[in-house]
């Protein structure tokens, strides 16, 4: 019996394929079976990015576009097309986070977390899924974050939950929508994941990660693969009848 979890034919688009949990999934993705095509807003890292699926053997490209940009996300998505014929897998990755009292935030501070997080996961979702519907298959995955179901202490992210609990209802949305036509659309919520990210915001406070730890009953920060293995799994052929799903990724973190 061929395994579920063998995605070799397939084709995924991975945004914030450059750095972090979207590098990750992309090169645990092309460990599969699957070709992918890696999209970031600096060349540099998302070539490097692809560089490393092509060492794997399979099939890849490096796209540069800012998600936030809704004609940017449709170019790329065209010249993936014109490149493979088909998009199987789409794994939205890109985004951003930002501290500070939401007194003192401003409006660009609010709206470029929101434009790439919200905005970003839905331009993207909706140029690949009219391409998946029109071909009556696909599997989409959001990287939400525990943060669209709690509030997390003891920093103050008022604009980055309220962007991440947008995904997590767009994701429900979509599969609601798209389930009957052949389009699968799940999320995957990451605890405190240790990237470059993660490592900025304690830069300045590193204080704070104590304090993450002790409310995280696994007692550590998570790794990238722990995330891309969950969108591996949802995917897949594995997660078939799963949709409208956001699995949480996170230590233990949401139970207490």
């Amino acid at each position: 019996m061929p395994s579920p979890f063998n995605l070799s034919g397939r084709v995924a688009l991975v945004t914030g394929a450059g750095r972090g949990i979207g590098r990750e999934t992309a090169r645990t993705l092309a460990e599969a079976g699957a070709d992918v095509v890696a999209v970031g807003k600096t060349a540099a890292v998302v070539e490097e990015a692809a560089a490393e699926v092509s060492q794997l053997g399979r099939r890849s490209l490096a796209l540069v576009a800012d998600v936030a940009d809704s004609g940017q996300v449709d170019a790329a998505v065209e010249q993936a097309l014109g490149e493979f014929g088909r998009i199987d897998i789409l794994v939205n990755a890109a985004g951003i986070a930002r501290h500070g009292a939401s007194e003192e935030a401003s409006d660009e501070d609010w709206r470029r977390i929101i434009e790439v997080n919200l905005d970003g996961t839905y331009f993207c979702c909706r140029a690949v899924g009219r391409h998946m519907l029109e071909r009556g298959s696909g599997a989409i995955v959001n990287i939400a974050s525990m943060s669209g179901s709690i509030v997390n202490v003891p920093q103050s992210q008022a604009a980055y939950n309220s962007s991440k609990a947008g995904v997590i209802q767009l994701t429900r949305s979509l599969a609601s929508e798209w389930a009957s036509r052949g389009v699968r659309v799940n999320s995957v919520s990451p605890g405190y994941i240790a990237t470059a990210m993660t490592e900025l915001g304690l830069k300045p406070h590193p204080d704070w990660r104590e304090t993450w730890l002790a409310m995280t009953p696994m007692g550590r920060l998570g790794r990238p693969i722990d995330v891309a293995y969950a969108v591996w799994y949802l995917a897949s052929d594995a997660a078939a009848f799963a949709t409208g799903t956001d699995l949480i990724v996170d230590g233990g973190y949401t139970v207490r």
